[in-house]
């Protein structure tokens, strides 16, 4: 395991928990709270339609400040939330308040889970593939500790692919311009920006087109999986849609048998 990008990762998110955190707690004060919370609940009940909430065991794998953990536990669900970095958990519980005490927060690695075999009934993570060494080994331990019929649900997008090809590189900035023509905000810019872009460098998923990858990742590991490639037109913001309009965020799906 590549231990120099896991702690250069731990800590870049160390210094953005603060504002990570404000963008989560902007998601759950305003309409994004239900949009995310109809997508991930729709998606778990699709595959468990005769079980309760309560009856059902959720890992969410890089938790950050919490938002998709807080989701879950108001919805019933068992949550524990894993994340590698100790800002982001400190966070996480700020934000659950009330609910903190229904939420396990680990901190943990993605790649290496301490966790037994067929632990959990639902595996989910946003945005966290694209920024893990080893991508694949990720998969396998999240397949690892599903229960048989579990269900795995990842969203993700091809950021950064612009560091390396020049198509996307330049749909990159026409959405720098489009954010600004707008007077949306441009989410890609600020403090310590320049650093992610030096990590993402070095991260293999930089190179790769997804989700295809990550739909024959799961079937190797004998899961059945699916890719919605729409899924941000009903989970973003219109902020969102224009900032990040040429990385357009999808969801894959892995069913264990």
């Amino acid at each position: 395991m590549n231990h120099r990008l896991i702690q250069e990762n731990r800590n870049y998110w160390t210094q953005r928990a603060p504002g990570y955190s404000e963008v989560n707690r902007e998601e759950l004060a305003t309409e994004q709270h239900d949009r995310w919370q109809k997508t991930l609940t729709g998606c778990i009940a699709r595959r468990f339609p005769h079980r309760r909430p309560g009856d059902i065991r959720v890992l969410e794998v890089g938790t950050g400040p919490g938002f998709f953990a807080i989701l879950l536990a108001e919805a019933g669900y068992r949550v524990t939330a894993i994340d590698l970095t100790p800002s982001m958990l400190e966070a996480a519980r700020e934000n659950a308040g009330a609910l903190e005490e229904r939420i396990e927060f680990m901190e943990m690695n993605a790649q290496a889970l301490d966790f037994e075999d067929g632990l959990f009934d639902v595996v989910v993570s946003r945005n966290v593939t694209w920024n893990l060494p080893e991508p694949e080994r990720g998969y396998a331990e999240w397949a690892r500790v599903l229960r048989p019929g579990g269900l795995i649900i990842n969203f993700d997008a091809n950021w950064y692919r612009y560091l390396i090809d020049d198509d996307a590189r330049a749909a990159y900035a026409r959405d720098r311009s489009n954010s600004l023509d707008g007077a949306m905000g441009d989410f890609n810019v600020g403090e310590g920006f320049d650093r992610m872009e030096e990590i993402a460098r070095h991260m293999p998923l930089t190179r790769v087109d997804r989700p295809e990858w990550d739909v024959q990742v799961l079937n190797r590991l004998r899961l059945d999986a699916d890719a919605d490639v729409r899924v941000w037109e009903r989970t973003w913001t219109d902020r969102e849609k224009v900032n990040f309009a040429s990385t357009p965020m999808f969801m894959v799906c892995g069913y264990k048998a």
